[in-house]
């Protein structure tokens, strides 16, 4: 008889673990152990307030609810919380992304499938061509589609009724967004990192659908590295319980989750090796700073995009980074966290003694 086959340890190659960007294996995860309701919706407690009361005005008045903006960095729960409206309201919702809506055709062939009070989820809609934006902007204010039938001399438009509809946006690079298109949403919203306690109750959740035994400080191990983002929880919890039920009893305790994290290379604080990579470059190559996002970029081997969109949010947020009009200086902090200090009379650093 062949051998069990033992669970994978880590994701797949090429992946981080502690990003917050969906990955090839998060789907099915993410789906389970999405919060069907703002009951079960832990965290980012002001923003669910304002949904509530804005929800229960537009039922009362028997209205769509307005356009809503969600942004802030991946993996906060912008797109469950979009799900968590619609059920709310009682609606269906449909989903795309805006590198998915290549032409405004496509933008308009979702549009006239849409009923009335359906919600339209659009993710990185920051993506959306210019050209796919217009073709949004009677939708939103007039809930009409513009459509040029013919071709030059004899072109003529053609102005169709929608039904009444709520878009809500979801992106990561708020700045990005046209002010057109910005300006046409009833609401916007920020979502912040998690506080670890709010990741621990997360984590425990989890643990109970995925069915995993785990003690309160083997949860808190993993809480701790989780960079206030759930879905870099539930990743990682995923990746201790297949360590624990290979390499242990089964159970998740503290001991068994320190060994977990320390074989997957995520220190104290939810850094791994490309986070390290990026603060050694800055302090080893550059002698701390200030250095280019080009130059930083090309010294790491990445994209100049991933490393401002991915790498430097959680770096910045910890105060290992600082953005200056120079370009990218490691801080004290980032200093000390390596274990590395500035040379006496000189930007450089040198290990401690």
């Amino acid at each position: 008889m062949p051998d069990k086959k033992e669970p994978a340890l880590s994701p797949s190659k090429g992946e981080r673990l502690v990003s917050g960007a969906v990955g090839s294996e998060d789907a099915q995860l993410d789906t389970s152990l999405r919060p069907k309701s703002f009951a079960d919706f832990v965290g980012q407690d002001k923003i669910k307030e304002s949904l509530r009361i804005s929800i229960t005005a537009a039922k009362g008045r028997g209205e769509t609810l307005d356009h809503l903006m969600l942004y802030g960095p991946p993996g906060l729960g912008k797109t469950t919380m979009a799900y968590i409206i619609a059920s709310e309201m009682g609606v269906n919702i449909k989903v795309t992304s805006g590198p998915a809506v290549e032409r405004p055709g496509d933008l308009a062939a979702i549009l006239t499938n849409l009923r009335q009070d359906d919600i339209l989820f659009i993710d990185e809609i920051h993506r959306l061509g210019k050209t796919v934006e217009e073709v949004l902007y009677p939708a939103m204010e007039e809930f009409a589609l513009d459509i040029v039938i013919g071709k030059g001399a004899g072109a003529r438009s053609l102005r169709l009724s929608l039904p009444r509809f709520t878009l809500i946006g979801a992106t990561t690079r708020f700045a990005l967004l046209s002010p057109p298109l910005r300006d046409r949403f009833g609401a916007v919203y920020r979502l912040d990192y998690y506080p670890k306690e709010a990741i621990g109750s997360i984590l425990k959740r989890s643990a109970r659908i995925m069915k995993v035994k785990a003690d309160p400080e083997g949860l808190d191990e993993i809480a701790r590295r989780a960079r206030g983002t759930p879905r870099v929880a539930n990743r990682l919890l995923k990746s201790v319980r297949d360590y624990a039920q290979v390499k242990a009893s089964g159970v998740i305790t503290h001991a068994v989750a320190m060994k977990a994290i320390s074989w997957l290379e995520v220190d104290a604080l939810g850094l791994d090796e490309v986070d390290h990579k990026v603060l050694n470059t800055i302090i080893g190559k550059f002698d701390g700073g200030p250095v280019g996002l080009d130059t930083l970029a090309a010294s790491v081997g990445e994209d100049p995009d991933t490393i401002m969109e991915v790498y430097e949010p959680y770096l910045l947020q910890l105060g290992f980074l600082d953005r200056t009009p120079r370009g990218r200086l490691a801080t004290r902090l980032a200093f000390e966290h390596l274990g590395l200090k500035r040379k006496k009379g000189g930007p450089q650093a040198e290990l401690f003694q």
